[in-house]
């Protein structure tokens, strides 16, 4: 679905944008009912991976592109401010600030690792920083958080969210195995599961998989490391901002520099739902539905990433990004069982 100059493309009108959004929400439907059947896949990973398949068998016209390219970026921010009025920031401050400090070393790892191994790899910039942001704070919820600020290219935001995912299951199923294994105790496992695994749904898995104890921590633990999206998206946003400005000044770029228009505007949106979700103005009563919407609306965003998505340019980009995953997961995991032994958390 990817438009060339002589593919017809209708203009962005509510009735242009119906049937793209139809078919990613009947795509999402499908998904996540298939997540409910199987919770260790999940609804999310079900829809890229319906969108991809569709994408790729059947190949949608160019009448469905405008709602495809609708859901895969603006409903894609409004599902990231919905899931702010799930996140009490008060909640999680406190086992937040005492796990902050492995939490940071992880981060630091990931990116440094997802900038090094993918320079030796050869994988271009704009992957790098969605697997390397996949890995260091909240997998695909991450990613979709980045890619409206970097804007890549559909393939490669599909490619780095099936990288992240595939690994999130490989976690669920040997985290516990090696926890028991390396005999941590459930703080000190909750503790790995929550900096180390990166999709929050996994992490409960994995975390409860293990114990209570060690589940109800590495939940907290992963929602604080959550947050953290809010900084990262900033400094990459004003990264974009300064090189546009560069690009403008050296003649390459033509135009009015606007750092409004490249401003993250959603992830203030997101702060603010927060914030009311904190102040207690949130109805209790309507938190399971706000949070069923914003899950659902993730569903129908990914569906039309991988609606997005052309299976021969991800070919085409071979297993290097795949590598590049591994490793950074590696690495991540690696550094916060050293840090934990470090400062006596094991």
């Amino acid at each position: 679905m990817s438009s060339t100059p002589d593919t017809f493309i209708p203009r962005s009108t509510p009735g242009s944008l119906a049937p793209g959004l139809l078919l990613c929400a009947g795509i999402a439907v499908c998904a996540w009912w298939l997540g409910l059947k199987v919770p260790l896949i999940g609804g999310p990973v079900f829809g890229i991976v319906i969108g991809v398949a569709v994408r790729n068998l059947f190949v949608p016209g160019p009448i469905f592109v405008p709602g495809v390219r609708f859901g895969g970026k603006q409903i894609l921010q409004w599902s990231i401010v919905a899931l702010g009025f799930g996140l009490s920031l008060a909640q999680v401050a406190k086992t937040g600030l005492q796990s902050l400090s492995v939490t940071m070393v992880t981060m630091t790892v990931a990116f440094a690792s997802a900038l090094l191994l993918g320079r030796a790899l050869r994988v271009h910039g704009k992957l790098q920083i969605l697997i390397g942001v996949g890995t260091a704070i909240c997998g695909g919820s991450a990613i979709a958080a980045v890619t409206p600020i970097i804007q890549p290219d559909d393939h490669d935001t599909a490619f780095a969210i099936s990288t992240i995912f595939l690994f999130n299951l490989v976690a669920v199923l040997l985290f516990p195995l090696f926890g028991h294994l390396l005999h941590l105790s459930n703080q000190g496992f909750g503790l790995w599961a929550g900096t180390a695994i990166n999709d929050t749904s996994s992490v409960v898995a994995a975390g409860y998989s293990y114990s209570v104890a060690a589940g109800d921590l590495a939940t907290i633990v992963k929602l604080t490391r959550a947050t953290l999206i809010i900084p990262v998206c900033l400094i990459l946003a004003f990264a974009v901002a300064w090189r546009e400005k560069r690009a403008e000044r050296s003649g390459r770029v033509t135009g009015r520099f606007s750092l409004r228009r490249i401003f993250p505007w959603f992830i203030v949106w997101f702060v603010a739902a927060s914030a009311l979700r904190t102040a207690g103005w949130v109805p209790v009563a309507l938190q399971p539905a706000i949070h069923f919407a914003a899950s659902f609306m993730i569903i129908v965003a990914l569906a039309a990433i991988g609606l997005s998505a052309d299976l021969r340019r991800m070919a085409a980009t071979g297993h290097r990004p795949v590598l590049l995953g591994l490793g950074v997961w590696v690495a991540v995991s690696v550094s916060s069982l050293l840090v934990q032994s470090l400062i006596g958390r094991w």
